[in-house]
């Protein structure tokens, strides 16, 4: 039997959703299948660091956290996420848009169905 581990006293819940549905985020981190997802080895590497997809769902864990449902597109993998692993694409805050200048205008094609070089 497998112990569940709390890695924080913090009650996520009690605070609404960080993402929303539909809502398109970067995976800040490498996610390895710990067994739950099915088809795949455990320790397969299901996402990598840097790979983009859109909220699909939000639900709760241990009445403590909120798990993100992520669609990553082109892996075609459908991964739950914590919010600690992912950043979102769409609601950067005005500081960091301001941050990042001319490079902002590029994430606004990141992750979208049409590429960039077909917009212009």
């Amino acid at each position: 039997m497998v112990d569940i581990a709390r890695d924080s006293d913090e009650i996520e819940i009690a605070a609404p959703p960080r993402f929303a549905y539909g809502e398109r985020v970067i995976a800040r981190s490498v996610v390895r299948n710990d067994g739950t997802y099915n088809g795949r080895d455990i320790g397969e590497v299901l996402v990598h660091k840097g790979d983009i997809g859109y909220v699909i769902n939000i639900n709760t864990f241990l009445q403590q956290f909120y798990i993100y449902a992520v669609d990553f597109v082109e892996s075609g993998h459908r991964v739950g996420m914590r919010a600690k692993e992912l950043c979102t694409l769409d609601h950067l805050p005005e500081e960091v848009l301001a941050q990042l200048g001319e490079k902002a205008q590029a994430l606004q094609h990141l992750g979208s169905a049409t590429p960039l070089k077909e917009q212009t």
